[in-house]
């Protein structure tokens, strides 16, 4: 067993990865999740359900942990009339943002928790009206935006309940006070073709002493739209969460989908995926180099990164229809082949892109200017890492060694040897240095899949309907961490909650520390070198 607690029962889910279901009643969640941090592992994703359609049931929520051992799905069945639940933001930090939008969502609240102001809902909905819940009434709750009416404030009465009253929509940032202390507000409208996200910050000079976040300005629906596709069709919308990683929500998307369905696909689509997941890891390690060199006034490496960047995804759309990959990965396998002559066209791209990183990343370590920018610059120190969960790239530049594909390897990576990529230092040169490697290894990897891709006619196997109060959950190590699907089905087998979960949930707040003491100007530097998802994360 992945834990023991007095009050916990596990079964196994079939499936590609190592999942634990059990459900727990809420006084027992704080303590499950405490003895899982203690152990060293984290919260992956926090979210929430309506089910009050189904006899006898309610709203519940929703905690996905990791550990060594696997990852463990806990539900817990909340009351109908005040759905509360322990909040666990002490333990995971992380959870914090998970909570506030599950609120916001779906009207589900972590009693004694420190933050409760809304999250995601901005100026599309009423507060007290909660689009997630199966009787939701769009039109009776949009906000009256063309005549600018505000919404709902909301602040909790003595016994700690929310209450609901006329005040303006001001949303409380954290005030910093002191002599010379300023604010800079940016956002949420940028200079460039950037998402929208506002970032406040509190300075003395040019000296960060504090940075706030406010996001949920590219809140789209995308969970409520799923409750009205069919299977076949929520994979084309999960593939669309966050665009630069499509390979690995539709992957995340049709393990769920396979694991409720019980079907595996065929082992060639299975060496297909993983190839598309490398190469969706190449392309984006290779763009995020060139930007990172153009933020410190390289715009030599920016370009010759993006001469790379632009011939593997020409390549994409040469071998396999989609610069970007969209729409390959389906739920029993893939939509698209690999012929000889692409193969051989894929083993060129190999040799040319590292023999051309290489040069770049010795151009890198050798020019003065850019170490004098990167080193030191945005430090996330290990313990903090831990601490707050960060993952993904930027955890294992800070010495977090989590890797799904190497702890719990989906086929076809239970057959390649993954070399996880890690570093401790913590900052910009360290998240520079861990994206090298992981270029280089990917590199090797697409070597290895294309000679391990034997020819063979089956691609996917047929999914039909999903079976009747079905539930699935897919992980895959995307290029930025951890992305992770869960899919519930109603009595009939359709679609009645699908939660996608981005690694930047985690890794937005730990920015918020990776930039204290920095100077103002070198907060793009240490925005681009996490590349954090705001779609991702907005829903």
């Amino acid at each position: 067993m992945p834990i023991t607690h007095p009050n916990l029962r596990l079964t196994r889910l079939d499936g590609a990865i190592p999942v634990w279901l059990g459900e727990i009643n809420p006084d027992d969640l704080p303590s499950i999740c405490q003895n899982v941090q203690d152990g060293g592992g984290r919260l992956v994703a926090l979210w929430g359900s309506d089910a009050r359609e189904l006899a006898g049931k309610s709203f519940a929520l929703h905690v996905a942990l990791v550990n060594e051992a696997g990852l463990i799905c806990l539900s817990l069945a909340l009351d109908a009339v005040q759905p509360v639940y322990p909040d666990i933001s002490r333990i995971f930090p992380a959870a914090s943002r998970m909570q506030r939008a599950a609120y916001d969502l779906l009207g589900i609240y972590a009693h004694e928790g420190h933050d409760h102001r809304k999250w995601v809902r901005h100026a599309a909905w009423h507060g007290g009206s909660f689009p997630l819940r199966k009787d939701f009434d769009a039109a009776q709750s949009r906000s009256p935006l063309s005549n600018s009416l505000p919404l709902a404030g909301e602040r909790t009465n003595e016994k700690g309940n929310l209450e609901f009253s006329d005040e303006p929509d001001a949303y409380p940032f954290v005030q910093v006070e002191g002599q010379g202390v300023h604010e800079i507000p940016v956002g949420p409208v940028h200079a460039g073709t950037i998402e929208p996200g506002h970032f406040r910050f509190s300075v003395v000079g040019e000296k960060v002493l504090r940075l706030e976040e406010r996001f949920g300005y590219t809140h789209k629906g995308i969970e409520k739209r799923f409750e009205s596709l069919t299977l076949q069709q929520g994979v084309k919308l999960a593939g669309r969460v966050s665009g630069d990683s499509t390979v690995a929500y539709a992957w995340a998307y049709a393990m769920a989908a396979e694991s409720i369905a019980a079907v595996t696909p065929p082992d060639r689509a299975l060496w297909l995926r993983a190839l598309f997941l490398e190469r969706e890891r190449i392309a984006n390690h290779l763009g995020d180099l060139g930007y990172l060199g153009n933020d410190v006034a390289l715009s030599f490496g920016f370009a010759q990164f993006w001469i790379l960047k632009e011939q593997v995804l020409r390549n994409n759309a040469a071998l396999f229809g989609h610069r970007y990959l969209m729409d390959k990965i389906i739920p029993g396998g893939v939509a698209v082949d690999l012929a000889e002559p692409g193969m051989q066209t894929l083993r060129d791209e190999c040799a040319m892109l590292e023999h051309e990183a290489r040069l770049l990343r010795g151009i890198y370590e050798e020019h003065a200017g850019v170490q004098d920018r990167f080193i030191g610059a945005g430090r996330v120190e290990p313990k903090l890492a831990a601490q707050l969960g960060l993952c993904g790239l930027a955890g294992r530049a800070s010495a977090q060694a989590w890797d799904a594909r190497v702890q719990f390897p989906c086929a076809p990576y239970d057959r390649l040897d993954v070399q996880m990529a890690t570093y401790r230092n913590g900052d910009v040169a360290a998240r520079v240095i861990v994206r090298f490697d992981e270029l280089f290894e990917s590199l090797r990897l697409q070597r290895e899949i294309l000679a391990n891709l034997m020819q063979g006619a089956e691609l996917a196997r047929p999914i039909g309907k999903l079976p009747g109060n079905g539930f699935g959950i897919g992980m895959v190590e995307g290029w930025r961490g951890e992305v992770l699907v869960a899919i519930h089905t109603d009595a009939q087998g359709n679609l009645t909650r699908v939660h996608p979960h981005d690694p930047s949930w985690q890794n937005w707040p730990v920015l918020e520390h990776a930039v204290l003491g920095n100077i103002v100007p070198d907060f793009p530097l240490i925005n681009k070198s996490f590349n954090l998802s705001y779609s991702g994360q907005d829903l």
